[in-house]
C-alpha cells in the first residue's frame, strides 16, 4: 500500500515566553528559533520516520528550500512537490514555559493548489493506496472527492477545524483522527460521547479515532472501541504531539497492524515528541520508539 501525504508546509518561527500573550497585552520572550513544519510536513516526516515509504505532495515558495532539505533528509520522498514564485507558508508559534502553545499561520505557498495539480498527483496511485489529508491546503473538497473517485483510502486529520470543513464530503472518507476540540465542532455537542453517536449516526462507516492528550486516545471502528492510555513523559513543547501521533497511525495502516498495536506505538512516539523543542525535529524514529517502549509507564487515570 502507497502513501501519499498531501499537505502543507510551513517555516515555523517558534517565540518561546513565560505564558501565551493575551490580547492586548505585550510581553518579551525568552528565546527564538526557526524550524521546518505545517501539519502535512509534520505528518510526513513523522510516516517516514515510522518506516513508511512517503511521497509528499504540496507547495513551497521561492523561500522554501528549508523545507524541501527537511523532507529529503527524512526519507521523504518529494518528486511531487510543487514550486511557485511567491512565499511559503510560515507559522508564529508561541509557546509557554508550561508546554502549552499558541499558533497562527500564513497560508502562502498552501493555498496555491489546482485541480490539474491534484489530478497529476493522483494519477500517481491506485485504489487501496492510502491518501493522509490535513486542512492547511486550499482545494481540500476537490481533492478527496478525485481521491475518492480512484478508490483510495482517505484519512482526514481536520486541522484546523473550521467552516471550510464543511465543503468536504465527509462520506467519502475512511477514517478521521481529531482531538476534543475538533470532535466537538464536528459533532455538534459539548459532550463527546454524544459527539461520537452523532459522528457515527451521519457517517456509520467511518472509523474515528480520538486523541485525549494526557487521557490517551480512543478508537471507534467496527462496532469496536479501543482505548489506549497516554505514556508518562516530561512535557517541553506539545507542537507536534498530534502530527507525531497520525503520522505513526498512518504508517502502521499501510502496514497492516492490527490497530492496538499501532496505537500504543503512536502514543508512545507522541510522547516522546513533546519531551524536545520544535516540530518536525522533535519526532522520533521508530527504532527509537521500540527501544523505549519497555521502559514507559502509562499514566494512570486520576482518581475519581
Amino acid at each position: 500500500m502507497k502513501l501519499l501525504v498531501f499537505g502543507s508546509c510551513n517555516i515555523d518561527r517558534v517565540y518561546r515566553l513565560d505564558h501565551i500573550v493575551a490580547p492586548g497585552e505585550t510581553e518579551r520572550t525568552c528565546d527564538y528559533a526557526v524550524f521546518p513544519g505545517g501539519k502535512g510536513l509534520n505528518q510526513a516526516i513523522a510516516a517516514a520516520a515510522a518506516g513508511a515509504e512517503v511521497r509528499f505532495a504540496g507547495a513551497v515558495g521561492q523561500d522554501g528550500e528549508l523545507l524541501t532539505e527537511t523532507l529529503s533528509s527524512r526519507s521523504v520522498d518529494i518528486s511531487l512537490l510543487q514550486k511557485t514564485n511567491g512565499a511559503s507558508g510560515h507559522a508564529v508559534i508561541q509557546v509557554s514555559d508550561g508546554g502549552e502553545n499558541a499558533i497562527f499561520l500564513y497560508p502562502g505557498a498552501n493555498e496555491t493548489i489546482t485541480d490539474a495539480y491534484i489530478d497529476a498527483v493522483l494519477a500517481h496511485f491506485e485504489a487501496g493506496d492510502l491518501l493522509l489529508l490535513q486542512n492547511e491546503i486550499n482545494n481540500l473538497p476537490y481533492l478527496v472527492s478525485r481521491a475518492k473517485q480512484r478508490g483510495l483510502r482517505i484519512l482526514l486529520n481536520p486541522s484546523p477545524c473550521n467552516k471550510r470543513l464543511h465543503e468536504v464530503d465527509f462520506a467519502c472518507l475512511d477514517i478521521l483522527v481529531l482531538n476534543e476540540v475538533e470532535i466537538r465542532a464536528l459533532g455538534g455537542d459539548d459532550d463527546l460521547a454524544v459527539c461520537l453517536q452523532n459522528l457515527a449516526a451521519r457517517y456509520p462507516h467511518l472509523q474515528i479515532l480520538l486523541t485525549l492528550g494526557a487521557d490517551g486516545c480512543m478508537l471507534v471502528a467496527d462496532g469496536e472501541t479501543l482505548r489506549q492510555a497516554a505514556f508518562e513523559t516530561t512535557v517541553v513543547d506539545t507542537t507536534a504531539a498530534g502530527d507525531t501521533f497520525t503520522g505513526y497511525f498512518a504508517a502502521a495502516i499501510t502496514r497492516g497492524e492490527a490497530y492496538r498495536d499501532a496505537l500504543q506505538t503512536a502514543s508512545a512516539a507522541a510522547a516522546i515528541a513533546v519531551s524536545r523543542s520544535g516540530a518536525a525535529p522533535s519526532i522520533p524514529a521508530l527504532a527509537e520508539v521500540r527501544a523505549a517502549m519497555p521502559g514507559m509507564r502509562e499514566r494512570q487515570p486520576a482518581a475519581e
